[in-house]
């Protein structure tokens, strides 16, 4: 039977539970324990799928299509999970399950209240996890802040789990804040008044963890356990990181929160091996080479909204290339400003390499476009992701096939030459849906993206509805835009190449949802030994 660790969070938003919760499971992991994770999402949505990523962050899509929370991003790069729909569950999946089973009448006739039949749901949600993947521990996440209204139904179902599997079987670690006042003091008054609120739902933590800037003293973190009735050995602290989120392995084991959670939960008497993170961290702190990468998209974009193609291209540097890694984020905006170089030249003259994420809407995309050209045309490596790829069938077509026009339909329906548009307004049998999670690709053989995964025929995960019209696939080809990578369901285009270009390449699917600190993807290695080439050509 699975043991449950249930990860809250009080006080205020973005403390870091994701990435608290991704680093217990990943010091389990290292304990030798078989783990699962399970996002529970407050909002009413079904799933992150229609939530603007620049209100909630990046989409996380798994590999069976499913479109989650950001936070399985960090379930994923913290651990071996191979992550499905079942990982993460919203409120408003919940109470769909619920409704859908009232309207089927399964329920009696009875009155269906949040209490027990949501509650229930939420449950068997968690558990189904732990019977589903035979794991020795379950590490489940309650998204929202406790006080909050959306939590109060997974607070009151992890009540009552607790209850049910007993104090051995369940754990509850709560997640505080302690800030720091002019003066330098630290008031512990914030997480003693988030510990009576979950105390006032029914749940006692066993282990907190508390955020701060600064340095905490062992008479705080007793005065802390004192206050919130836990044993003062199960208060840890969570500081600002250096440079690394995967800073916190080291930390908390260090800590030994990885020793106080095997003991509470019985789990005997095991020996935590972390080597591969701090091999990592040694390599972080130890580069011999560095490396400036601009990633350009709208400004209120460039970060929780491109979440893994960051950490993606940091596991490639840091992992592949033993190099310390420079993000320049460029605002696509400030691009369009300028009919002359300079503004370009300003933004890229210092980078190595050029990469455009998967951006949304069509606000900034002339600057996006201006800097295809400006890769283009300087021979900077560049790597086109989504949006990124379609946009260099766009650039070929205005620039050297004369199509001043030439548009994607999802921005304008006037264009005379919509190279990237609808599957539905492409002559062809397929429908217009959007392609969710992993897809066979093939490779054309010769290619420099053959080369890189050594494979005709490989397997990435999706979140895309336009696409690239074949029809125009002679004239790209003209203007040495190649055709390199096809989908083996539809034909559809996957990848384009840059011909006579030091490194140009743009993909269709997303292979940033599947690089891992110390197993980073070919395609991002490759792109960051590009850039790597580059900066010694720059230094001759």
């Amino acid at each position: 039977m699975s043991k449950f660790i249930f990860v809250s969070s009080g006080v205020c938003s973005s403390l870091g539970k994701g990435i608290a919760s991704s680093t217990i499971a990943s010091l389990l992991e290292c304990s030798g324990l078989k783990i699962a994770m399970l996002k529970c999402d407050p909002y009413i949505n079904v799933d992150a799928g229609n939530i603007s990523p620049y209100q909630h962050g990046e989409v996380y899509v798994t590999e069976d299509g499913a479109e989650t929370d950001l936070d399985l991003g960090n379930f994923s790069r913290f651990t071996s999970l191979n992550l499905s729909n079942q990982n993460c569950i919203s409120i408003g999946k919940v109470y769909e399950n619920v409704i859908r089973n009232e309207r089927a009448g399964k329920y009696n006739g009875r009155t269906v209240q949040v209490i027990p039949h949501i509650t229930d749901e939420i449950k068997r949600c968690i558990r189904h996890i732990g019977t589903s993947s035979n794991a020795d521990v379950v590490i489940v996440e309650i998204g929202g802040t406790v006080g909050d209204i959306e939590a109060v139904p997974y607070l009151e179902a992890v009540r009552q789990l607790i209850r049910e599997q007993g104090k051995n079987n369940a754990l509850s670690v709560h997640l505080t804040f302690i800030p720091i006042i002019t003066g330098g003091e630290l008031k512990s008054k914030p997480t003693q008044h988030s510990v009576k609120q979950l105390q006032e739902v029914g749940i006692q933590p066993d282990i907190l963890i508390c955020r701060c800037s600064g340095k905490v003293e062992p008479g705080l973190k007793k005065k802390i356990a004192s206050f919130c009735n836990v044993s003062e050995d199960a208060v840890f602290v969570s500081p600002d990181i250096e440079k690394s989120v995967y800073e916190l392995p080291q930390i908390f084991h260090t800590q030994e929160l990885d020793k106080v959670i095997l003991r509470k939960m019985e789990l005997g008497n095991r020996t935590t091996d972390i080597r591969q993170w701090t091999d990592f961290l040694d390599k972080l702190n130890n580069p011999t080479k560095k490396v400036t990468v601009a990633m350009v998209g709208k400004k209120d974009s460039l970060d929780e909204c491109f979440k893994s193609v960051q950490e993606s291209l940091f596991h490639a540097a840091v992992t592949a290339h033993n190099a310390e890694l420079v993000i320049k984020k460029v605002d696509s905006e400030l691009l369009e400003t300028s009919e002359s170089d300079f503004v370009l030249s300003a933004a890229f003259d210092d980078v190595e390499g050029i990469i455009i994420p998967g951006n949304y809407g069509q606000r900034g995309f002339i600057g996006l476009l201006k800097t295809v050209h400006y890769a283009r045309k300087s021979g900077i490596p560049y790597l086109g992701i989504d949006l990124g790829m379609q946009l260099m069938a766009i650039e070929t077509a205005r620039n050297l096939c004369g199509w001043e026009d030439a548009d994607t339909s999802e921005f304008t329906s006037k264009s005379k030459h919509p190279v990237i548009s609808l599957p539905e307004e492409q002559p062809g049998p397929y429908a217009g849906i959007m392609k969710l999670g992993a897809e066979e690709v093939r490779l054309e053989e010769g290619s420099r993206l053959y080369s890189i995964y050594n494979s005709p025929v490989i397997v990435e995960r999706h979140r895309s509805k336009y696409t690239f019209d074949r029809r125009y696939a002679q004239d790209m080809t003209e203007h040495n835009l190649l055709t390199t990578a096809k989908s083996t369901s539809d034909g559809q285009t996957e990848g384009f190449e840059w011909k006579d270009h030091p490194w140009g390449i743009g993909v269709q699917f997303h292979p940033e949802f599947t690089s891992r600190p110390f197993k980073p993807h070919p395609l991002f290695v490759a792109f960051i030994n590009a850039a790597l080439e580059k900066s010694r050509e720059k230094s001759l």
